[in-house]
């Protein structure tokens, strides 16, 4: 198995660092305020719960199938959530991956709806494309996660479908841990030029209007 080395990537708004032991305290605090929007995600509660949710991922990213990272907004220099290029595949003499998912991403309550989430899918976007140069980039939910799907159709993304009692659902709306459909999305290469112009172009709008 190829192995995944850490990356630090920084935009305007936001900084995605490498997961690590010593963000466990950042993101119990990040979890402890509003958590009503986390009704289909996995966001770690409690120390215990940050710690294992730190050390899930840290193997993930051992075993070259996920690097995770911690977001941290610039303005104030707080940690506000997680993202990560998961579901990574390889194949036989690429050193690169050729296929990841953009997926695992949660935002605390005020991070929400600010141009921090479109800049950090802009940033893991262009390291895909430009820099390990995959022939494809997924982005998948839980189907019955509405306003995630209008996300990632708003930002270009391919809809490929529903893969049905795909992964273990999670959030308070959801039978945690039980089977969950996945909706499928995807961007290719051909299609990167003119989703990078829409990211950028959202990101210009946010600016215009302060967010």
């Amino acid at each position: 198995m190829s192995h995944l080395e850490p990356i630090v990537m920084r935009g305007t708004v936001v900084q995605l660092e490498p997961l690590d032991a010593t963000h466990a305290a950042d993101l119990r605090a990040a979890t402890e305020g509003d958590r009503s929007s986390f009704g289909f995600t996995n966001v770690p509660s409690g120390a215990a719960g940050a710690a294992a949710y730190i050390s899930t991922l840290l193997a993930d990213r051992e075993a070259g199938t996920a690097l995770p990272f911690v977001q941290r907004r610039i303005a104030d220099d707080t940690v506000v959530g997680c993202t990560r290029f998961m579901d990574v595949r390889w194949w036989a003499g690429h050193d690169d991956p050729v296929e990841v998912e953009v997926g695992g991403t949660w935002l605390t309550a005020d991070a929400q709806r600010t141009a921090i989430n479109t800049e950090a899918k802009l940033l893991m976007l262009s390291h895909a494309f430009d820099v390990w140069r995959v022939h494809r980039v997924a982005i998948c939910t839980d189907a019955r996660n509405d306003r995630s799907r209008r996300a990632i159709e708003r930002i270009g993304g391919q809809f490929e479908g529903v893969l049905r009692n795909h992964r273990a659902a999670a959030g308070h709306l959801t039978d945690v841990g039980a089977p969950r459909d996945t909706a499928c999305y995807s961007i290719l290469p051909d299609e990167w030029p003119s989703v990078r112009e829409a990211l950028r172009a959202r990101l210009r709008a946010s600016a215009t209007d302060g967010r």
